[in-house]
């Protein structure tokens, strides 16, 4: 091992490099595509995983959306066409029957699926804004970020139908003045006086909401609007092991039973599985990062196999010059040895600037999707242990290469090497 810090070694692996400096510049140039392009495409895909996180954080991964619908079969005496209708008894059936459902919260609404919005006034002025009636449950299940100063609802607004209103940041623009602080103030909903006690912060992709929604308790929305027990949907969220494609189907298999609905009939309910949506999102997010792996690997196997090949091509240029060394006394573990260290070296330095410039690229694209807030991209990134993996298999492809023309180099006999011209 003391020729790898011998001067000398390193002196003549340099004038090897010198001397084909065009031909190692292009076979190197391999080597550092295959790298810049595992890097680049990796931290592409982990971008797009971060970017999905963010989209989806303030929302359970594993959750669905049931509502009802109309029968599409006639059944037990009843018509086709008949109309579904939820109740607060089906959520606690479900929850009972269903150890798989972490979080149920029935939910109502005015101001979409035809329904109008309530008006709203302050003083002289007015506007119309979807109105929900929710349990606090559902902050579990989509989080709503509440700005400082304010809450979301609890238990005690649903038990003591409390006139409490929960605003969007529309909502606080169009009613209250531009310094004025809405908490503790009072609007008026359907010439209902409701006291706002949050605000909350609006973000895409949190369900139905936007930003001009309004949240009151749910137990006050039914009283006004005389609704009862009825529901308009569910939001229920699976514990995170749960096959949430299958707890979907129980589901409405037990809404079936318990509305006498025809076990074939798959319009009577109708559900929107946001589960398995973000399961196909994380699956092509993996095939990406797979896919890197494979043209990354790839690639630089190419660019070795072609280091390997200039090797080749440099230890027969060498000969009479390697015959000379062995003439001089040098062992075959010695000549071996530089031919390795020379093949190590090109792939290492190779790999070093395949990360520096794909680094570059993901920095770029990082400063261009920093604030772009409409696309799920973020941060694109190469985790450490992937970059030192990729130098770490960097290292022994090329080893392994550089074993052909340092074998090579030794199989040359001096006398052989001494009589070429």
């Amino acid at each position: 091992m003391k020729f790898i810090f011998d001067r000398d070694t390193w002196q003549e692996i340099y004038g090897s490099i010198r001397k084909n400096k065009l031909r190692t510049v292009v076979t190197v140039i391999g080597v550092v595509w295959g790298v810049f392009v595992y890097i680049a495409l990796s931290g592409a895909a982990k971008g797009m995983d971060n970017g999905f996180e963010k989209e989806f954080r303030d929302i359970a991964n594993n959750s669905m959306f049931v509502w009802a619908q109309r029968t599409s079969i006639p059944y037990e005496g009843f018509k086709i066409g008949r109309a579904m209708q939820l109740r607060l008894g089906d959520a606690e059936e479900l929850q009972r029957k269903h150890s798989e459902i972490q979080f149920i919260a029935p939910r109502n609404v005015r101001g979409v699926f035809g329904d109008p919005s309530p008006p709203v006034v302050r003083g002289l002025k007015s506007g119309n804004y979807m109105m929900f009636g929710d349990f606090p449950v559902i902050d579990r299940i989509a989080r709503k970020k509440i700005f400082e100063g304010g809450r979301f609802l609890n238990d005690d607004d649903v038990r003591y139908e409390r006139k409490v209103v929960v605003i969007g940041p529309r909502v606080q623009k169009e009613l209250f003045e531009k310094d004025e602080d809405p908490i503790g103030k009072f609007v008026q909903i359907n010439n209902i006086y409701f006291q706002v006690v949050g605000i909350y912060k609006y973000e895409q992709g949190g369900g139905f909401e936007d930003d001009g929604a309004m949240f009151i308790p749910f137990s006050t929305f039914q009283t006004m609007y005389n609704l009862g027990d009825k529901v308009a949907w569910f939001a229920i969220a699976g514990y995170d092991d749960v096959d949430i494609i299958q707890l979907e189907k129980d589901i409405k298999t037990t809404l079936k039973r318990s509305h006498k609905v025809h076990p074939d009939d798959e319009r009577a309910f109708g559900s929107f599985n946001l589960g398995e949506q973000f399961a196909k999102i994380i699956g092509f997010s993996k095939g990406i990062n797979l896919l890197s792996l494979v043209v990354g690997i790839g690639t630089i196997l190419a660019g070795v196999i072609a280091i390997g090949n200039i090797l080749l091509i440099s230890v027969k240029e060498r000969t009479k010059e390697l015959g000379v060394r062995r003439a001089l006394g040098a062992t075959p573990a010695e000549v071996r040895g530089q031919i390795l260290l020379e093949s190590v070296l090109l792939t290492i330095v190779a790999g070093l600037i395949g990360i520096i410039l794909g680094a570059l690229v993901l920095a770029i694209i990082n400063n261009l999707t920093a604030n772009n807030d409409g696309f799920p991209y973020t941060n694109p990134t190469v985790p450490i242990p992937f970059v030192v993996g990729a130098l770490f298999i960097m290292v022994i492809l090329g080893t392994l290469i550089g074993l052909i023309p340092a074998q090579r180099a030794v199989s040359i006999r001096p006398i052989d090497a001494l009589r070429e011209e």
